[in-house]
């Protein structure tokens, strides 16, 4: 006997009982990467054991084993989160308790408490992830919910799941346009709207600090970190290689780690002021809109350079550093739009040598002693030393940029474990690395050679998604470049990655992980070319999720009023257009009922009115009997205070079946109002 079958001759309590098991299955499973480990053990053991008690129709617990595993739980989410209160500590009980709860099911009034925790822990799901599989995922668990609850009503028999399921569908399809129009009138107030994200729910991959080495891990990370449309016909943006998304500016260096000015290790600096911003725009600017993934940070990664404040949701700030870093004013923990506008043309910074750029020379004493040597070196050579007399330190990022281009430099995403001189080691030793090595290696010489310098982290380049239009920038093309302070210039971009590479800058040539095995035998079986056109239907559909639900704000609110003619409108416009719509599903739901009964058979409708009437004189008759059975009755066990009656309805029986019915049933209602029909005070015990 296979398993279908032996699930065919269950007894129906416990067919009932493993298949809401299942559901509550469904309902924590996507919970499972955000709660500690021993809640998902825990709650896999209950269920278990509550379908092993319902195959064998074993007795369920007492209720001090479960009062016991309750207190357990308790102590043990006190022990993974130091409380029982908040966010996390809250669905760890919730998760909990619904499967404990499952061991005491032993009425319906325990079903329905299970049914309500399960639509409670739905709920708990979107807490950590709105993503487009999480609610996929959810709306299955919804309607395994809705079918279990429909189930548990139909008390008679052993009514097969797919007439539950398909009830459960028709209602969930009936409230579907119920939830659309909450959806997307119910007043957005930010910035309450919205749930609280988890520190595991975003990464941007980049932070205020950066070791030699960590961003090369960065390209195994295939994720979205950015999406860009750019306003432009078509969509086109800028060439690739101007496409520097910028993040943190870099300036204090310990030999090894670089930090932001704003990181606590960079606070003991003295110098930890940074340059003025003196921001010149040039030439024309581009507009662009950004949808940026959730970091738990908050910068706002735009093109170099944006000027005016980003165009950001309701409740949301915005301010630019002197280092042309625009940082929110709280960390990003949900998927972010805003607007933009950048002039890829511009200079910034102080254009003489002051007191605050001697901080951008400094370095660590007793580091990188080959590379100091290195730039005495080329103070020192009369060619050199000729072209800074003539350009000034431009001739030395010359000189640097073309040993980088000559020396026999590689670009690799496997340079090896750096030790304690990591400048020395590349420009001498390995003469190989990741963007941060050659990055990180140029600032240190130009340092050297007393110009002033810092690195910039960002992303750089993109790639068009052909379905939707939008850019795609991944965590894989996280980048690093440096920027050199000029006499008469102020900071200049200096990308020496690309004199290492040029295909990085600009032509979209990132290096990629190693494939495996198994990653090698796909590519035999699957054709690549297929893999990535599903991708990007894919990466569609989820940036087509995040456009149209997650970031669907009160200002895309008061955009759709406007197309429905309303000049200024409010959330007040919102809650009566709400309400309009809630006076239209009203009037439609009475106007079906109308139409139900006018389908109803007029003749049944007449005998139901009697048979109400009837009832409420204290004599109940099933709905089955014709009219001449019930007069009987009524004679019977109402007596003479019920002869009119019966006189009517021996009447209803014999207009039903003359040539022309409809002609007298007009008379038969009319009668029906104005018969003496008896009351509850003067029933006849009926014989025995």
């Amino acid at each position: 006997m296979n398993l279908a079958q032996r699930l065919s001759h269950l007894p129906r309590e416990a067919r009932d009982t493993l298949f809401l098991l299942a559901v509550v299955a469904c309902c924590v499973a996507p919970l499972a990467a955000y709660l500690p480990l021993w809640t998902s053990a825990l709650t896999a053991a209950l269920l278990g054991w509550r379908g092993w008690l319902a195959v064998g129709a074993r007795a369920l617990p007492g209720r001090w084993v479960i009062g016991a595993l309750l207190a357990a739980a308790v102590a043990l989410t006190l022990l993974s989160h130091r409380t029982i209160v908040g966010r996390d500590a809250g669905v760890t009980l919730i998760v909990v308790l619904l499967a404990l709860k499952t061991l005491e099911l032993r009425a319906r009034r325990d079903a329905m408490v299970v049914f309500f925790l399960g639509f409670f822990t739905l709920l708990a799901n979107f807490f950590f992830s709105q993503s487009l599989p999480t609610a996929a995922a959810l709306l299955v668990a919804l309607l395994g919910l809705l079918t279990a609850l429909v189930n548990a009503h139909m008390p008679v028999g052993r009514p097969p799941l797919a007439a539950s399921m398909r009830t459960a569908a028709r209602m969930a399809l009936l409230g579907a346009p119920i939830m659309v129009a909450l959806f997307l009138l119910f007043p957005r107030m930010a910035p309450l709207w919205g749930v609280p994200d988890d520190a595991r729910s975003g990464r941007s991959g980049l932070s205020g600090e950066m070791s030699i080495g960590s961003m090369a891990s960065l390209v195994l990370d295939d994720s979205v970190a950015l999406r860009v449309r750019f306003d432009t016909p078509g969509g086109a943006p800028p060439p690739q290689s101007s496409l520097y998304f910028r993040g943190p500016v870099l300036t204090a260096f310990n030999g090894r780690d670089w930090y932001a000015l704003s990181q606590p290790e960079a606070r003991g600096i003295t110098w930890a002021y940074p340059t003025p911003a003196n921001l010149q725009m040039q030439g024309e600017s581009v507009r662009y809109e950004v949808t940026l993934e959730p970091s738990r940070r908050p910068w706002l990664l735009t093109l170099d350079a944006v000027q005016e404040r980003p165009e950001l949701p309701q409740g949301t700030g915005a301010m630019m550093s002197p280092e042309l870093l625009w940082s929110a004013s709280r960390p990003i923990s949900s998927v972010l739009r805003y607007r933009a506008e950048s002039h890829l043309r511009f200079t910034h910074g102080p254009t003489r040598r002051t007191s605050l750029l001697n901080g951008y020379v400094e370095l660590p004493a007793e580091m990188n002693p080959r590379t100091l040597a290195l730039a005495e070196q080329m103070q020192a050579d009369p060619a050199i030393a000729a072209r800074v007399a003539a350009s000034g330190a431009q001739a030395y990022i010359d000189a640097a940029l073309a040993r980088l281009r000559t020396g026999g430099y590689t670009y690799t995403l496997e340079p090896g474990v750096y030790g304690e001189h990591t400048a020395d080691e590349f420009w001498f030793d390995r003469k190989e690395g990741f963007c941060e090595h050659i990055a990180s290696a140029f600032v240190v010489l130009m340092r050297a050679l007393h110009v002033p310098s810092r690195i910039v982290t960002g992303y750089q380049g993109g790639q068009m998604n052909d379905i939707d239009g939008y850019w795609t920038v991944r965590q894989s093309d996280a980048h690093a470049w440096a920027e050199v302070w000029l006499e008469g210039r102020g900071w200049v971009r200096v990308d020496p990655t690309g004199a290492v590479s040029p295909g990085r800058i600009g032509q979209f040539q990132r290096l990629q992980a190693p494939r495996g095995v198994l990653g090698t035998a796909m590519d035999a079986v699957v054709n690549p070319s297929l893999v990535r056109r599903l991708r990007s239907v894919w990466e569609a559909v989820n940036n087509g999720w995040n456009q149209w639900v997650l970031n669907y704000t009160q200002g895309r609110q008061l955009d759709l009023l406007k197309s429905l003619g309303l000049q200024s409108p409010s959330w007040q416009d919102l809650v009566r257009l709400l309400g309009l719509l809630a006076a239209l599903a009203a009037a439609t739901g009475a106007g079906w009922t109308l139409w139900e009964r006018s389908r109803q058979d007029p003749w049944q409708r007449l005998l139901l009115q009697a048979r109400q009437r009837l009832a409420r004189a204290g004599l109940p008759l099933p709905p089955h009997l014709p009219p001449r059975t019930m007069a009987a009755r009524a004679r019977a066990e109402l007596g003479a205070p019920a002869e009119a009656a019966a006189q009517w309805l021996l009447r209803v029986e014999q207009a039903r079946y003359a040539p022309e019915p409809r002609a007298l049933l007009a008379d038969l209602q009319r009668e029906l109002r104005r018969l003496p029909w008896p009351t509850a005070q003067n029933p006849r015990p009926s014989a025995p």
